[in-house]
């Protein structure tokens, strides 16, 4: 198994300057390939506005290889919707999109409503949160995909420091990644151990294969689809692509424990199907009297595949 990780890391990891922006545009044009980028958002007006601006200068005015730039709001409370739109982006309201269906709180949610309101062959997503955000994030994934036809699903990687009040502690994000999720994919799925960033919110994937995958609606919709890639299309049709360093919000401790839960039932779920009980989180906040406890549902709820749903065959066809 080391072996067949090795040859794939030597065929389909890559560097975002190994396609510079006159081959992906020159591969668009030839291909007729469109492109979406979707940034699910939810109360993120510090951030969204920069992302927005940077990927509409650099990759739809300066070199047209984005087609749609889509906002999806899932109930900001703050400026978010009117920060992006005024930066250039459609913004669309999350309970908009598939009325007949009550929305549930989730980023998994969120990315599955994205289908029915994107057109592009490829749709690439990209976390509203970040800082210092580059256009690479988005050429990098979208690269091969324009590129290779025989490549399905890209994975943004990328060092990700974790900024505390004394300062950044290089490599020490992504620790759900370490001690949750990359445990898991090397004892289960271990074909998937040589993704460096498996929780990444950066990545992209042909509609043809996004359409036919059931989406976990919270925190574990990443490796949910990246699991179910594996299946559906094989190694081989999954890479990655180096865009340098990823800064954005951390999460507190007890998030990331329910973060952690969401990502371990998403496994479960999809090693042992139909014989599990819906599972919950207590943790622990320290209160007047001591120690009180709270506890959570996990997120186990799933969204079929967007090719099983009425509304986008009907749009489809359309």
């Amino acid at each position: 198994m080391l072996e067949e990780v090795e040859r794939w890391l030597s065929r389909r990891s890559w560097s975002v300057a190994d396609r510079p922006l006159s081959q992906l545009g020159a591969a668009k044009r030839a291909s007729g390939t469109t492109v979406s980028v979707v940034l699910p958002a939810l109360d993120e007006e510090e951030t969204v506005g920069e992302i927005v601006a940077e990927i509409r200068r650099e990759l739809v005015e300066r070199v047209p290889l984005v087609d749609e730039l889509v906002v999806l709001d899932s109930g900001s409370r703050d400026r978010t919707a009117e920060v992006a739109r005024a930066a250039g982006a459609r913004v669309v309201r999350r309970d908009d999109v598939l009325p007949r269906l009550p929305a549930v709180p989730g980023k998994g949610e969120v990315l599955w409503r994205s289908l029915l309101v994107t057109s592009g062959d490829v749709v690439a997503f990209v976390d509203a949160d970040l800082r210092e955000f580059s256009a690479d994030f988005v050429t990098g994934i979208v690269g091969p995909l324009l590129t290779d036809p025989d490549v399905q699903f890209v994975k943004a990687m990328y060092d990700r420091p974790l900024t505390l009040a004394d300062g950044v502690g290089a490599g020490q994000g992504g620790r759900v990644t370490e001690l949750v999720a990359r445990p898991l994919l090397n004892l289960h799925w271990p074909r998937l151990a040589g993704f460096v960033q498996p929780l990444g919110g950066e990545y992209a994937a042909r509609r043809s294969l996004l359409e036919r995958l059931p989406f976990p609606v919270g925190y574990g919709v990443e490796l949910g689809l990246l699991v179910d890639a594996l299946h559906t299309v094989g190694l081989d049709a999954l890479a990655q692509v180096d865009v340098g360093v990823r800064r954005h919000r951390h999460q507190d401790g007890q998030a990331l424990g329910r973060m952690a839960a969401a990502i371990y039932r998403t496994a479960q779920l999809r090693l042992a199907r139909g014989h599990l009980v819906r599972p919950e989180l207590t943790q622990f906040v320290r209160g007047a009297s001591g120690f009180e406890p709270r506890t959570y549902a996990v997120d186990t709820e799933e969204r079929p595949p967007m090719a099983e749903v009425a509304e986008y065959v009907a749009r489809r066809a359309a």
